[in-house]
């Protein structure tokens, strides 16, 4: 008999009349690594923050049985005090506070009415040490990596005598050094006696280090799937999805056209360092009714490099030459980007791209908003119409037009995302990391708006840091490696091992 730490039976939760859990049975095993996979909106988050408290007893039906002992939490406060921490994908860490401040909020070391920041920075130091982060518990959050962010918050859950830990998306925002650095240190843990709880739409991370893996869909448990019997990426997906997705890129024949756009020479200062040069002498174009593609190791410049080209969004002593159309063309703002057609899709798309707290109408017109408006004044029919006609065509799964953006699965955020720009009416559409943290399913689906795009002649400038996303989806790839581009290659000569050659060749140059 399986000696579980977690049981869930029979959890059901409702928002507003619709079913986000419908009667799911979960366990995890003691000691395991569990992972939970599904698509935006399956409802893995939702179970996770009914274990957890943030959905408090009362606001669902079922039980939750943790060493076989009936468990009801009404606060998070409630859950860890049984050793279940969840670490969210938002991380919750106070920039302007240091390591040791942030590994203690909430759990201060010292009496209630002075704390001991000896002990504080002591015991930090030591919780740094087990989970492999060699700074000072001094140091602001602001000045490290995310990466390390991510392993202050497994501190601060060591901190508080974890015994489940759930990780939501912990390597969505990480590079693949990170995340390899993170993926063994829940391995480490396992070795310590802590139970884990891995929720990630990176399948091939997932296979790698968990013990089951849970496929979750439309609210209720598919199946579980046990190591022993081996991890099959197809089966996942399958049942993921409900369907065989035999092809992970919609196939398209390309109908490419004359040059669009046109960078030469192209330099980019840092905007806070004097003499630091982010974009190095850069050159490069994309033509109509093509997907080109920069592909390179975080820290390349390449977010930098289309950020100046929009508008000059970033950086400072910009040097360089643009042609759209063949016709040389400065672009001091934003705003003259946008009226020459550009159009730039972050990727943070909850940070910089959508306002959570508008609907879906208002967020889709952001970018335009003299389309729907005369002398001023907005005409909200319009605009809901507008929005209504997108929310169709990019099938965004919604209660209506006029949901709050913030109530979205990812997928579905990035979808608004895209139509927001799509009504903007570009002919150069430039994507940054478009599938970030959202599963295979929607990708597809975004993958097929690509191919439409560029099927009507615009242009799709795609940075990725997945290699396979940028293979399968663009007809010409440039590599970047710090500010520079070191290689230009088409699809079919391209592929992983090229791409980490040329990268390794700039750097010995």
């Amino acid at each position: 008999m399986a000696d579980n730490i977690l049981e869930m039976r029979n959890i059901t939760k409702t928002f507003s009349g619709v079913t986000a859990l419908k009667n799911v049975n979960f366990a995890v095993q003691r000691g395991e690594i569990h992972g939970i996979v599904g698509e935006n909106g399956a409802g893995k988050s939702t179970l996770m923050n009914v274990l957890s408290g943030v959905y408090p007893a009362g606001s669902y039906s079922g039980e939750i049985m943790l060493d076989n002992e009936k468990c009801e939490f009404h606060t998070i406060k409630q859950s860890e005090h049984k050793g279940i921490v969840i670490i969210h994908q938002e991380l919750a860490l106070v920039p302007y506070l240091s390591i040791g401040e942030n590994l203690f909020l909430g759990n201060e070391r010292g009496s209630f009415f002075k704390i001991d920041w000896d002990a504080t920075y002591m015991k930090a130091a030591e919780f740094l040490e087990k989970v492999g982060l060699h700074e000072s518990p001094h140091a602001l959050i602001k000045d490290i990596g995310v990466g390390k962010q991510q392993l202050v918050e497994i501190a601060k859950a060591l901190a508080k005598d974890v015994r489940l830990l759930i990780l939501d998306e912990p390597t969505a925002s990480l590079n693949e050094t990170d995340s390899e650095h993170l993926l063994e240190l829940l391995k480490e843990l396992r070795k310590a006696g802590v139970t884990s709880i891995l929720i990630s739409h990176k399948l091939g991370e997932v296979a790698a280090v968990v013990d089951n893996i849970t496929v979750i869909r439309d609210g209720e448990v598919i199946t579980t799937l046990d190591k022993k019997e081996g991890f099959r990426e197809e089966d996942i997906v399958s049942a993921m999805v409900g369907r065989s997705l035999s092809n992970r890129f919609p196939k398209r024949t390309p109908q490419i056209g004359e040059v669009a756009l046109e960078i030469k020479d192209w330099t980019v200062h840092h905007p806070l360092y004097e003499g630091k040069i982010v974009c190095n002498n850069v050159s490069f174009n994309v033509r109509k009714g093509e997907v080109a593609g920069i592909s390179g190791l975080m820290g390349a410049g390449r977010t930098e490099l289309l950020l100046s080209i929009f508008g000059r969004s970033y950086g400072a002593n910009i040097s360089g030459r643009m042609f759209l159309g063949g016709r040389e063309i400065q672009l001091k703002n934003v705003r003259e980007a946008i009226k020459n057609k550009l159009a730039y899709v972050t990727e943070d798309r909850k940070g910089d791209g959508l306002v959570l707290s508008n609907p879906i109408s208002k967020n889709t017109t952001l970018a335009r908003m003299d389309k729907v408006s005369s002398r001023g004044i907005i005409d909200k029919d319009l605009e809901i119409k507008v929005a209504a006609d997108y929310r169709g065509k990019l099938n965004i799964k919604s209660a209506s037009v006029l949901q709050e953006v913030g109530s979205l699965s990812g997928g579905n955020q990035q979808k608004v995302l895209l139509s927001k720009w799509m009504f903007a009416d570009p002919e150069i559409l430039i994507l940054d990391e478009p599938t970030r943290g959202i599963d295979v399913g929607a990708k597809y689906e975004i993958y097929t708006i690509i191919n439409g795009l560029v099927a009507e002649g615009k242009s799709v400038i795609l940075i990725s840091s997945e290699m396979p996303e940028v293979l399968g989806m663009s007809d010409r790839i440039y590599v970047m490696n710090e500010g520079r581009i070191i290689a230009e290659l088409k699809a079919e000569d391209a592929s992983q091992e090229i791409i980490m050659q040329a990268i390794l060749d700039s750097e010995k140059n």
